[in-house]
């Protein structure tokens, strides 16, 4: 069992910047790719952004250049650096936690969620 803690968000004008954490206990962490995904009002939930066990990482298009996922093993972290933010990035961002890089990313059946936090970004 592994149990994900996000914390970070909050409300910041678009052009703005914010650092989400996300905490993991229960498992060793070293073992999990890490990824955040965001759901916004009314739409599915999409990718955002993963870090792999061996450190590769992989973004949305919509969010390369603006976005950095990085993760620290040792304080069993990963977190999502978010500047130049726009509108359109408002949404609640979930951590997530996977043994599989592909279902990190995917989305469907990943093995651990962490319970949001609210990200809204304001013109």
């Amino acid at each position: 069992q592994v149990q994900l803690v996000e914390s970070g968000g909050g409300s910041v004008q678009a052009g703005g910047s914010l650092r989400l954490s996300c905490v993991a206990s229960g498992r060793t962490f070293s073992d999990y790719n890490m990824g955040w995904f965001r759901q916004a009002p009314g739409k599915e939930r999409e990718f955002v952004a993963a870090v792999a066990r061996i450190g590769v990482t992989k973004y949305v298009d919509s969010v390369k250049g603006r976005f950095t996922i990085s993760r620290d093993n040792v304080n069993s972290t990963v977190y999502l650096q978010m500047n130049s933010l726009k509108p359109e990035d408002t949404a609640i961002y979930y951590c997530a936690a996977d043994p599989s890089f592909w279902t990190v990313q995917m989305g469907t059946g990943v093995r651990y969620w962490g319970q949001g936090t609210q990200v809204t970004v304001s013109s």
